[in-house]
Order: structure tokens, then C-alpha cells, then sequence
């Protein structure tokens, strides 16, 4: 199966969600499409249908990113290039945690993922998902990537503030946006759904 996306942390993290599936990363001869839609459903099934059409295999594709309560729900869907089409995600970081102090209040934040699956038979499905949790003034830890560093998750418990950078791969994969929709897909490809 192809994942829409040449992001070596998405293809290595969702392939550890899907244990059984070949997932591989989307060939360097196929362009990315334009990620120009109002939500993440909306991206990802861009990026699922270009794939689709390029290769005639089955894909899937996601779309995630962080609302900030703070920021009116953004950087959303803009998460990946909230600081510029080319920033990275330390410019995109600092652009938020920045925009949260100036804003003030909240600190509530929620990742969110929606994947688009294309089977082999054409048919579109979308599996969404949400990790709740806070926002840091300041990052810690050196794992994941994005906004990890800076948010920490609810469902880790109250007492726990370790950052999504400071928990194991599996603890992550457990409890993230892209963990519970990974699930949900994979319980669909069983026939569990």
C-alpha cells in the first residue's frame, strides 16, 4: 500500500501502527498535489486521490496537525507551513508558542489527524481522530517532531507532564491523533469495523 506522503517520520510511524502492511512511501517521480483544502479531510483526500490516480495502487494519506485554543484553532490545517511554505518545524514552533503568549489565555491545544484510505477497489474511507491536551511555553524533549516538544496530552494522566518529545514511540503511538486513527483503519482492513 502507498502512503501519500514522502515524510520519513509519518512512513515509519504509521507503519509501526499497521503491523502487516506493506506501507510504502509515495514514489519520487509522482508530484504532490497541492494541499489546498478547508480541512484536514479535505487534504487528505487529495492527497490519497493524486496518489490513487498516479500509481493505480491502493493509498492512504493523512492529514494532521495542532489547533490552539488560543489561536482560534489555528495554525489547523496550515500546521505543516504555519511559518512559511519552507519553514521548519522549529520556525513553525516558535511561531506558535509565540503567537499563544501574545494572545494569552488557554493553553488547551488538540492534535488532530483525519487518513483517507483508497482500497483496491476504488472506494473512499476517512478515519478521524484527536489527542487533547496543553500547550508549553517553552519545548522539552528530543523525540517526535513538529509540536511535540511543547504539547502535552491529556491522556497521559493529570500528574504526568512529560511532553509527546519526552514519551516512548509506543506510549505516543498509543494515545495519538494519528495512533487512534491508524487504529481505526486497521480495524477497518481486518474487517472489524
Amino acid at each position: 500500500m502507498i502512503l501519500a506522503s514522502r515524510n520519513d517520520h509519518k512512513v515509519r510511524e504509521l507503519g509501526e501502527m499497521l503491523p502487516g502492511v506493506d506501507l510504502r512511501p509515495l514514489p519520487d517521480e509522482v508530484p504532490s498535489p497541492v494541499e489546498d483544502g478547508d480541512s484536514f479531510a479535505d487534504n487528505a483526500l487529495i492527497k490519497a486521490r493524486s496518489a490513487r490516480e498516479a500509481t493505480g495502487e491502493a493509498v492512504v494519506a493523512d492529514d494532521s496537525g495542532i489547533e490552539v485554543e488560543a489561536l482560534g484553532g489555528r495554525p489547523g490545517v496550515r500546521s505543516a507551513r504555519y511559518a512559511g511554505e519552507d519553514a521548519t518545524d522549529a520556525e513553525n514552533l516558535g511561531k506558535v508558542l509565540k503567537e499563544a503568549a501574545e494572545a494569552g489565555g488557554s493553553r488547551r491545544a488538540r492534535y488532530v489527524c483525519v487518513i483517507a484510505l483508497i482500497d483496491e477497489a476504488g472506494e473512499e474511507h476517512l478515519f478521524e481522530a484527536a489527542c487533547e491536551g496543553e500547550l508549553l511555553e517553552e519545548p522539552r524533549g528530543d523525540g517526535g517532531f513538529g509540536y511535540d516538544p511543547a504539547f502535552v496530552p491529556d491522556a497521559t494522566g493529570p500528574d504526568d507532564r512529560r511532553t509527546m518529545a519526552e514519551i516512548s514511540p509506543a506510549e505516543k503511538n498509543a494515545i495519538s491523533h494519528r495512533g487512534k486513527a491508524a487504529e481505526m483503519l486497521a480495524a477497518h482492513l481486518a474487517g472489524r469495523d
